[in-house]
């Protein structure tokens, strides 16, 4: 912003029914540089509109992946090389998108930024967004890309066989475009970051913005060696037990070694770790409050959203300041509504849905 757009924009928020003619007068400029002026900081995010409307709300910004999710649930045991019998869903998906999109359900004012294909999917996506309540604008939509796509096989079980996903798209993002949102993440609240997108924009989301707190979500195994070298810049990261053995180097075999693992994030700089263990429940440790919490047994429908329902909580928990052992049980009850609905995203996710589910959340 340049110090001209800084004298404009504090006249606008002293007196938001000034007119460019006043302004032009206070500033002792011409009402044709005011109006040059205020079209840039339209351009950059500071006025959202007409009327001189400011961007005042909180909000948090998730830089990550987006995508069409394609999913097949067979109607009995699923039998490789052969034709299922069964259902096939499409619907939105994407580890970014989908924290978003929780996030949204839970009340919290949500900005995602990710890359697009201007084509059928894009557009649906864009849609989707809209109707779930957060903002997809400052993506980068490209011509001639094809947007994300993931086509999963789901068990018998509701656990997912197999799947291919086609993300090329994500490798668009570049360090250069990132700087082109400086405004919009600079002014964020905290920011989520998926692996999903290229190491080189990561590292330099990390360290630009290092004094921001920042939850990480590994994705995979694959994916999760790209921030290896920079856990530390991470505020809160959430690794299941095999990413963070690939992170820590430690194998973990029984609880002496989540602690030594999670130590070992701790000692980089990270200031809440949660290391899932699938069924076995979920491992915290902060320095300072360090637990093992289980959730209920239930019928799982689909496990594909689990994680990012998990990650969303403990950002609203984060922000509502809750400590982190109510962080963790926020994230399990959020993970077991994921659970047991056939949609990526339960329709039914609500923060009063899921405190009746923190109830049945015990210590192991």
């Amino acid at each position: 912003m340049t110090n001209r757009e800084r004298e404009i924009l504090k006249l606008i928020k002293e007196n938001p029914m000034i007119t460019q003619k006043q302004l032009a007068d206070i500033l002792g400029i011409t009402r044709s540089s005011v109006a040059v002026h205020i079209t840039n900081l339209m351009k950059k995010g500071y006025i959202l509109g007409r009327g001189y409307i400011l961007d005042k709300e909180a909000y948090v910004t998730v830089i990550g992946g987006a995508n069409m999710d394609i999913q097949g649930f067979p109607y009995e045991k699923l039998k490789y090389r052969d034709s299922n019998p069964g259902t096939i869903k499409v619907s939105p998906g994407g580890v970014g998108r989908n924290i978003a999109e929780n996030l949204a359900r839970l009340g919290v004012s949500v900005k995602l930024i990710t890359a697009l294909g201007k084509d059928m999917y894009g557009n649906k996506l864009m849609e989707e967004a809209k109707k779930a309540g957060f903002d997809m604008l400052d993506s980068l939509i490209l011509e001639g890309e094809s947007t994300s796509s993931y086509i999963s096989i789901l068990d018998e079980e509701g656990d997912m066989a197999l799947a291919i996903s086609h993300m090329d798209v994500l490798e668009k993002i570049t360090i250069d475009f990132i700087k082109s949102k400086n405004n919009i993440i600079d002014n964020s609240t905290l920011l989520i970051i998926d692996t999903n997108i290229p190491k080189d924009v990561i590292e330099y989301i990390a360290i630009t913005y290092k004094d921001k707190p920042m939850f990480l979500d590994t994705v995979s195994t694959t994916k999760a060696k790209k921030v290896k070298d920079i856990i530390g810049y991470f505020h809160t990261i959430k690794p299941n037990r095999l990413e963070a053995e690939i992170l820590s180097g430690i194998e973990i075999k029984d609880e002496k070694n989540l602690i030594k693992a999670s130590e070992y994030f701790l000692a980089k700089g990270v200031k809440r770790v949660y290391i899932t263990l699938g069924s076995q429940g979920v491992f915290y440790n902060d320095g300072k409050n360090i637990g093992h919490l289980k959730g209920p047994e239930v019928e799982v429908v689909n496990t594909t959203g689990a994680g990012d329902a998990f990650v969303a909580a403990l950002i609203y928990g984060y922000m509502k300041g809750y400590d982190i052992e109510e962080c963790a049980k926020m994230g399990i009850a959020s993970s077991i509504l994921a659970l047991i609905h056939e949609d990526t995203i339960n329709p039914n996710m609500s923060v009063e849905n899921i405190k009746n589910y923190m109830k049945e959340v015990k210590k192991c």
